[in-house]
């Protein structure tokens, strides 16, 4: 299975659009856009920490599983990503965190930007 692993932090903070005031409202926009979108992997997963939390509740809708990280979120993106390459799964990551795709090499997983996955979201509504 393809397999995008989505570090919502770091993708809604990628643009400087308010989020800041309403970081549960950033999260549901973010996750309804990945709903609507047609994307190419099987399964999304998008990790929430904080507050951000609050937009979207945990478990799978339309698609899109949502995850509330216990505490910080880059350890459940590991976590994710170490599960579903650990199942066989390609695993696709989306963020720009240079410590947190470090973490990743030893998994052997893709990375897309940020930028790269909201124009992708955008496109393919």
């Amino acid at each position: 299975m393809k397999v995008l692993v989505v570090d919502g932090a770091n993708v809604v903070g990628s643009v400087p659009d308010g989020w800041w005031r309403d970081r549960a409202g950033a999260a549901a926009r973010l996750h309804a856009g990945l709903q609507n979108a047609d994307l190419s992997f099987d399964w999304v997963v998008l990790v929430l920490e904080g507050s951000a939390g609050a937009g979207v509740p945990e478990g799978e809708v339309a698609g899109v599983t949502t995850v509330h990280a216990p505490g910080v979120g880059d350890d459940e993106v590991v976590a994710q990503c170490r599960d579903h390459t650990a199942s066989g799964d390609a695993v696709t990551v989306a963020s720009a965190d240079r410590g947190l795709l470090s973490r990743l090499d030893p998994l052997d997983v893709t990375t897309l930007g940020p930028r790269a996955l909201r124009a992708e979201v955008a496109r393919r509504r």
